[in-house]
Formats: structure tokens, C-alpha cells, sequence
């Protein structure tokens, strides 16, 4: 038993104590009263007591003395040991002589004998289950015995209903109320009862139950069977919770006893969502409909007032439920047409009850549905918005109205990852010519290239559309047309081949205007930013700008765009907020790719541990809803990171999974980042020969495979390998090949690397200098610190060699420190062995600078690139009280008091300990 140790300690008491005496169990239906009483019982017979048992059974509750009877039956061979006056008085009341009718003090002192007498041998407990239902008679000399226990072997458990009247309240005697469970008890009786529920009916039972233990225990079977049809219309308001008859009979027969008005505002009440129990009104900001003049439905127990807002509320969630269940169908449509009414100026909710009252198609509702889909799209509702689609089609008066929105809710749930629903809605107008019209290619190409990564079919098959779309003579951007731009866009990037993307490039440009500026965006981005990504990030930086009128699907891809030119890192805070949002909405496709984009810019950043945990975090989500492509995706991904780390084992593991299962399908997207992971692991191993190879397989020296993402990203990997394996001309060529291309104007971490490369490969001394200076000094230098760090190793290397090893120790210092904060074991310990051959003592290398920490440390670097409070928050995702704080505690710890003087005390603090 959950949840009760008050009550059974209390119970028990009351079995062993000495002497009689009298309790009555007060609670709700369902709540456990029964088995409470059953454990009284139990323990009386542990106890060696005599348990006599007795229900109320309402037919009989009209019938005088009949639960007397009950009670007494088993006793009645001790009557013949009374006197006769005692004798008589059964005799009376049994029906076995004639006479007037005993007073009930008479009738009660023959009672108390009677049980004194049967009480004698062995003490009794009388148990009486239903009270409520026990004639007026028999409880009325109940409750005179129940009263003049004391000092006899004789005690009395009466159960009672809380909502019910009974005879038994004006008794007088002792109660122990029997309340409903907590929220921890509800969780481990349905846990105990029902384990390995799904999650979201679990939740479901649990609310719709609120402690009461029959609900716990009988609800789950009949939802699990009913899941499937009330996810389907939930989003058309309240539909109540399918109720077992052992539960619609607890609430049912007051409902039916209401008058027909009452009846209606409990009604609308439900289906507009009014909340249970006396706190309701604080969980919503939602207006709901309000009851009036329901004061009838209060008085029977259904209704409670919330004493926040003075309105009514139902008692119980039950209550809801069996208002729903056991309202008709008509009833239910005239309830949704009234709630229409009463929601007028609400967008959604109107919608939501039209949708529920309508039968025959209604072009103005299905306008009214689709204008509620589009605003919960802004607002991450994607199950909401497919649901409304789905609803507006059927409601459509024109079969091409019914295509039309087919089409739009198919691709919705593609694009949200809702695969299978997106290949039903697909198939679901055949007869229209949906299953082979424009529409259905968005949906089918993006389960084609979510489940299996399906580039070289999908890529076809959209082109083909786009064509057709654009010989038909359209002069207007049409909404499929958009989006199979927009899809073939993300296919090509997938892809990732150079003769494909020339033949995408050369398509969209026959279509002019029709392609809208966001797609511009992606078609610049995705493909090849050596080419085409100059102006990119001012481009993004316009369109993040009108973010509220964003859909969740233009974020993510201008969320993509951000990071093809690095420039991601402002858009975190956006992509933070959204992801959640989208997880719980439903739209997992938008929640992968905003999580992907997370966790590429904590690597960036140098948060490898946050990264990590946003990787498993992503990879669960894609095996979940086996989304091939996605999962292949964050495990790539967490093989770069395994590979920066120094856990080179993990991350050449994970590239040979990803590059298996991407290669043989033509997915050149991941196939390069698994060179990546090979180049990356390579140079951590120290492995130059092999990090050259990988680097080469990405992109020849000197040029920049057309349309290989990897390829400018990975620069500087490649010159360090060509470096130290001897290969200075191709080194040199590639990194004068990165200046000429124009990256520095493309990106700031291209720029970091191009300038960190051309200074790394330069021989004469002043070149070099002046590109180291230009990639150490270049404001967005700190927030790519592993690229950071590298370039100062190199440039202490070289100055070590061209001018002394103490001008070498602050470059070293501050790349050594760098990489052990990263994580970056490998690099860290290349670092320090340069400073040993500097002539610094290796355990002190970083000593001063541990008096800040890292996050102070950041903050300092940051302020000293200029950046004002509110940006750097924006970076590190900090208030800008708390950056400002930060500063407070940095500034006296340097031994200065202004913002001005950072840069010079962060290089001094490096000179000065090894000065």
C-alpha cells in the first residue's frame, strides 16, 4: 500500500488499543477507503478478534433496520441469552412479534448487551463499508453504539463517501479522513501496477487521476487502447479521456441528475479545457470559459470555486472526463459552435472549436483552420498545424483546396521528421492526384533523405518537379515550388557534387524572382562559400533580424548559413530558446538540426564538454524516431570532437561507421567530415604523414575542391601536416591559395586560419610577423580558441627559433594554457614540451593565470577584443549583470581598474612569470 503510513499507523493504533471505541473513514470514491478497510479487518484478525462485516446497499437504504440486520445476523444466537425485555426488542425489529416500533435508545442499550454478550469470549470488530447507504434507522443506533463503546471489548470502522449525505454526519464520531495519494505515492502504485508505460500516458494518467488510486490502477488500459484516435483530435480541444463504467459510474449518475442548462455549462466547461481542483486558475494564462449558475452542480459535489479568481472549477479531473464521455455527440457539436462564439477575436481557439462542430465541408472553417496552422507553425506547434491542415482539408468544398492543404500538412510533418504521417497524408487523396503532384515529392523526398539518406533518387526526383513547376509558366513564387527549392537545396548540400550543384545553380537562376531571398541565402551558403559565401553572414545577420516572423524551419536554415561563414555563435541564444520548444511540439527534424548547430558552435567556442552532452543528447532524439541520415549526422559530428579531445580511438571508430554507411549512398556532406575526423585524430596522434593524406582526400593543395564544405575548414590542417612532413611549397601554395580565394572576407574564423597559415608558411620574418599579429589581434579571435591556440604554438615555435626562447614563452604560455582548459591533451603536452625547451619550468607554466578562471579568463579576452557586456553575454549566454560581475572580481586580480588596460595586463600576467 502507497502512500498511507499515516493512515496505517493510525489504524493500527486503533486495532491494538485497549477497549472499544468507534472511527469513521471519510473519503472520495475511488480513493482507497476499501482496502484501508480491509487492512483494519486483517489486522483485528492478527489480533485474534471477531470481524463482523456489513455494507450499505443504496436499494435497501429505504428499508428500516436492514444494515442493522446485516450487522447482527451472525450474533443471533447470543439474543436467546438476553432478558426477556431485551429479547422482545429484537423480536420487534426483526420482524418476529408485533409491537410498537422500539425507541432507537432502547433498541441501542438491547444493541449494546447484545455485542457485550457476544463480546464476552473474544473481542469483536465491526466493520461497515458504504455507510452512506445504511438506512436511516439502523444508522441511527449506529451511531448511539458507536458512541458508549468505552470500557467494552467492542470497536466500530464505519467507511463513508465525502460527497454523499449520510445519517453518520451528525454522529459525533471519531474520523480519520482517507485523502488522495501524493504525487510520489500516485507515481510508484502506477509504476508498481502498470510498469513500462509510454511516458506521455503515463503523465496522461497521472494528471487525469490526481492521486485517486482506482483511476491510477484501472485508467491505463483503456487509454493505451484509445491513444491513437484521441492524439488525432486533442488539438480539437477537450475531448475527455476514455472511462472504464466502473469509473463514469463514480461522477455519471449525479451529472445525469442535473437539469439540461447545468448540464451545457459543464459542457462547454470541459471542452474548453476548465481546469480541476481549487488551484487550476494559477496553472494557465488561457481565459477559459466560464461556468454560470452551476451552483447546482456544486452542491452535488462536481464543481468546486477557485479561490483565486471566484469561478468555478471542476472537483475532480474524473468529473471532466465523464462530462465529455457521456455528453452525446450533438451535444458535444452545439457545445464547440458555442465556445466558437465566445472565442471570436482568438485565432486558434476559434478554430479549434469550429473544427469540432462542423460535419459537412465549410470553406470558411477549413480558412479558419489553415489561418490557426499557419500561426502555430511561428510558434513551433507542428503537431498542432498538421492536425489543423488535415482538419481544414476535410472540410474543403473544392477538391483542389483538399490537395492544396494535404499537401501543406504533408509537408509540414516531413519537414518536423513525422515521416509516417507524412506518407499516409500523401496517400490519403489519391483520387485528387495528390500522390503525384508537386506536393507529395516535398514529402516523399524528405523521408527519402531523412530515413536512409537517399541522395542520388531524392535529388532526381525533386529537380524533375522543380522543372515542370517552372515550364508551366509560373509568375509568382508559388508555396510548393519554395519549398521544393528549398528541399533540393538541402539535398544538394547532402550531396555535395560539384556537377550536381552547377546543375541547381544554373535551375534556379532560370527561375529569377520566383526564388525567394531566404533561399538565395541557403544557395550560397550550402553549396560553396569559397565561391559564393562573400556577404553571406551580412545577409543572415538581415534575416535573423525579422525573426518573429520566422518559421521554426527558416531558422534552422539560416541557422546553417550562419555556420557555413561562422558567424553562429550570435544565434545561439535563438536556437536555445526554439529547441525545446520544438522537441515537445514535435517537430524533431527542426530540434536535430538546431541541436547539431549547438554543438558545432560549443566546439567552436571550446565548451567540449557542453558539446558532448548536445551530441548524446541529438543521437538519442535521432535513434528514437530513426532518422538514419541525423544519426549518422551527430555521430559525426561527435567523432570530431572525440578527435580534437585526443580520444583518437573513439573518433576513428565513429568515422568508420559514418564514412560505411555515407559513402556507398553518395552522401559526400558526411563522407567529409570523416576525412575531417581522420585529419583531426591524425594531428593529435602527432601522425603528420596520415593527418596530409586525410587532408588531401578532402582537397588538393593549392585549390579548394568546388563544393566540399571541409575543404576551407580544414586549412590550416592541412599546412601543419604539409609543414611537418616536409612539404613546404605545396604548404605554402595552399595558404597563398586561401589569400587569393578571398576567405579572410568570407568568414572570422577563415580569416583567423588564412592569416595563421600565410605567417606559419612565410619565410621572410616581417611577413611573418605581421599575419601572426593579424590573426592574433583579429576581434573574433577568442571565440575560436583550439585554431587560436594553434597559431600561437607555431608562432612560438618560430620565435624561439628567430628570437630567443624567453620571446618565445608568452605565445607558448598562452597556447599551452589554452589547450588544457580545452581539453586537448595531446596539443597541450606539445605546448608545454616547447616551453621546457624555452627555458620555462614546466609545472609553473600557467600558475599566474590559474588566479583567474576559465570563465573569468574568457570574459577578460573577450572585453579586451572590445566587446561590450551585452555581446559577450550574448556569447557565453550570461546576463550582462553577470559578465559585469565577472569583471568586478577580474580587474583587481590584474592590478587594474579599467577596460582599456586588459589587453596589456593579460600579456603581462604571461611575461611576468617567467620573468
Amino acid at each position: 500500500m502507497f502512500g498511507r503510513g499515516d493512515e496505517l499507523r493510525a489504524l493500527s493504533e486503533f486495532v491494538t488499543a485497549p477497549g472499544g471505541r468507534a472511527l469513521v473513514l471519510r473519503g472520495d470514491t475511488g480513493v482507497g477507503k476499501s482496502a484501508l478497510l480491509e487492512h483494519v479487518a486483517d489486522l483485528a484478525t492478527q489480533e485474534k478478534q471477531r470481524v463482523i462485516r456489513a455494507a450499505g446497499v443504496e436499494a435497501e437504504s429505504e428499508l428500516p433496520f436492514a444494515g442493522l440486520h446485516q450487522f447482527l445476523y451472525p450474533l443471533l444466537p447470543y439474543i436467546d441469552r438476553l432478558d426477556e425485555v431485551h429479547r422482545q426488542v429484537f423480536d420487534v425489529v426483526f420482524g418476529r412479534s408485533t409491537g410498537a416500533p422500539p425507541s432507537v435508545m432502547t433498541l441501542g442499550i438491547a444493541v449494546l448487551d447484545l455485542l457485550s454478550l457476544a463480546a464476552s469470549q473474544k473481542s469483536l470488530l465491526l466493520v461497515l463499508d458504504d455507510g452512506q447507504w445504511l438506512d436511516g434507522s439502523s444508522t441511527e443506533v449506529c451511531g448511539f453504539v458507536g458512541r458508549r463503546l468505552t470500557g467494552s471489548s467492542v470497536k466500530l470502522v464505519v467507511v463513508l463517501r465525502s460527497d454523499v449525505p449520510s445519517g453518520f454526519d451528525t454522529a459525533a464520531l471519531p474520523e480519520l479522513p482517507v485523502t488522495t495519494l501524493s504525487e510520489e505515492a500516485s507515481e510508484q502504485l502506477l509504476d508498481a501496477r502498470h510498469p513500462e508505460l509510454d511516458p506521455k500516458i503515463r503523465r496522461l494518467v497521472l494528471d487525469e487521476a490526481r492521486g485517486n488510486p482506482l483511476a491510477l490502477l484501472e485508467l491505463p488500459p483503456y487509454i493505451r487502447a484509445n491513444r491513437t484516435a484521441r492524439s488525432a483530435g486533442e488539438v480539437f480541444g477537450y475531448t475527455g479521456i476514455p472511462l472504464p463504467q466502473r469509473l463514469q459510474q463514480v461522477y455519471g449518475a449525479r451529472i445525469e441528475s442535473l437539469g439540461p442548462a447545468v448540464r451545457a455549462q459543464l459542457l462547454r466547461g470541459a471542452l474548453d479545457g476548465v481546469g480541476a481542483g481549487t488551484a487550476s486558475g494559477t496553472t494557465t494564462n488561457t481565459t477559459r470559459y466560464r461556468m454560470l449558475e452551476a451552483d447546482e452542480a456544486a452542491d452535488r459535489g462536481l464543481l468546486d470555486i477557485d479561490p483565486l479568481t471566484g469561478d468555478f472549477v471542476f472537483r475532480h479531473p474524473l468529473v471532466r472526463s465523464t462530462v465529455v464521455q457521456t455528453a452525446t455527440p450533438n451535444e458535444r457539436r452545439a457545445a464547440h459552435a458555442a465556445l466558437a462564439r465566445v472565442h471570436r477575436d482568438n485565432l486558434e481557439r476559434r478554430a479549434t472549436h469550429l473544427a469540432a462542430s462542423a460535419v459537412d465541408p465549410d470553406e470558411e472553417i477549413a480558412a479558419a483552420l489553415e489561418a490557426a496552422a499557419d500561426s502555430a507553425i511561428r510558434r513551433g506547434g507542428a503537431l498542432a498545424a498538421i492536425a489543423w491542415l488535415t482538419r481544414a482539408a476535410e472540410l474543403s468544398e473544392s477538391p483542389a483546396e483538399r490537395s492544396r492543404r494535404l499537401g501543406s500538412a504533408a509537408y509540414i510533418a516531413g519537414h518536423s521528421g513525422q515521416l509516417d504521417q507524412a506518407q499516409r497524408l500523401v496517400s490519403s487523396d489519391t483520387a485528387s492526384g495528390l500522390a503525384d503532384s508537386p506536393d507529395s515529392v516535398v514529402a516523399t523526398g524528405y523521408v527519402a533523405l531523412f530515413e536512409d539518406g537517399d541522395v542520388r533518387s531524392s535529388h532526381s526526383q525533386v529537380f524533375t518537379a522543380v522543372e515542370t513547376l517552372r515550364d508551366r509558366g509560373l509568375d509568382h513564387a508559388d508555396e510548393v515550388l519554395v519549398r521544393l527549392v528549398d528541399l533540393l537545396l538541402a539535398i544538394s548540400q547532402y550531396a555535395s557534387d560539384a556537377g550536381a550543384w552547377e546543375r541547381v545553380h544554373t535551375l534556379l537562376d532560370s527561375l529569377g524572382d520566383l526564388v525567394p531571398t531566404h533561399s538565395r541565402v541557403y544557395q550560397d551558403a550550402w553549396g560553396d562559400v569559397v565561391l559564393r559565401g562573400a556577404g553571406v553572414h551580412e545577409r543572415v545577420e538581415r534575416a535573423f533580424a525579422a525573426l518573429a516572423d520566422l518559421e521554426p524551419w527558416h531558422v534552422t536554415r539560416l541557422g546553417v548559413a550562419a555556420y557555413h561563414v561562422d558567424t553562429l555563435s550570435q544565434y545561439r541564444p535563438h536556437l536555445r530558446r526554439a529547441v525545446d520548444r520544438e522537441v515537445e511540439t514535435g517537430a524533431a527534424a527542426n530540434a536535430m538540426t538546431m541541436l547539431h548547430l549547438i554543438m558545432l558552435d560549443q566546439i567552436a567556442v571550446g565548451e567540449w564538454d557542453e558539446a558532448e552532452r548536445t551530441g548524446q543528447r541529438c543521437l538519442e532524439l535521432t535513434t528514437a524516431h530513426r532518422h538514419a541520415l541525423f544519426a549518422q549526422h551527430t555521430r559525426a559530428y561527435l567523432g570530431l570532437l572525440a578527435a580534437l579531445r585526443g580520444d583518437t580511438d573513439r573518433a576513428r571508430e565513429l568515422q568508420a561507421a559514418v564514412d560505411a554507411w555515407a559513402r556507398p549512398r553518395g552522401v559526400g556532406f558526411l563522407t567529409q567530415i570523416a576525412d575531417a575526423i581522420g585529419t583531426t585524430a591524425a594531428l593529435s596522434d602527432g601522425d603528420y604523414e596520415a593527418a596530409y593524406l586525410h587532408a588531401i582526400g578532402i582537397t588538393p593543395p593549392g585549390t579548394f575542391t568546388p563544393y566540399a564544405h571541409q575543404a576551407p575548414r580544414t586549412l590550416l590542417d592541412l599546412v601543419e601536416a604539409a609543414l611537418h612532413t616536409g612539404r613546404t611549397e605545396q604548404a605554402r601554395t595552399h595558404a597563398l591559395a586561401a589569400q587569393e580565394a578571398g576567405l579572410p572576407d568570407v568568414s572570422p574564423r577563415l580569416a583567423l586560419t588564412t592569416h595563421g597559415a600565410l605567417a606559419m608558411t612565410a619565410t621572410d620574418p616581417a611577413e611573418a610577423d605581421r599575419h601572426y599579429h593579424l590573426a592574433e589581434s583579429h576581434p573574433a579571435s577568442a571565440r575560436f580558441p583550439y585554431e587560436l591556440a594553434r597559431i600561437r604554438l607555431a608562432h612560438g615555435i618560430r620565435q624561439r627559433h628567430t628570437q630567443g626562447r624567453k620571446a618565445a614563452r608568452h605565445s607558448l604560455t598562452l597556447a599551452a594554457d589554452t589547450f588544457e582548459r580545452l581539453g586537448a591533451p595531446a596539443w597541450a603536452e606539445r605546448a608545454h614540451a616547447e616551453l621546457r625547451t624555452a627555458g620555462a619550468p614546466a609545472a609553473t607554466s600557467s600558475a599566474h593565470l590559474a588566479a583567474l578562471t576559465w570563465q573569468e579568463r574568457r570574459i577578460a579576452d573577450l572585453a579586451a577584443g572590445g566587446l561590450t557586456n551585452k555581446e559577450i553575454g550574448e556569447r557565453m549566454h550570461l546576463s550582462p549583470r553577470t559578465v559585469s560581475s565577472h569583471l568586478y572580481r577580474v580587474f583587481p586580480k590584474l592590478r587594474i581598474t579599467s577596460r582599456a588596460a586588459l589587453r596589456d595586463a593579460l600579456g603581462r600576467l604571461s611575461d611576468d612569470q617567467h620573468t
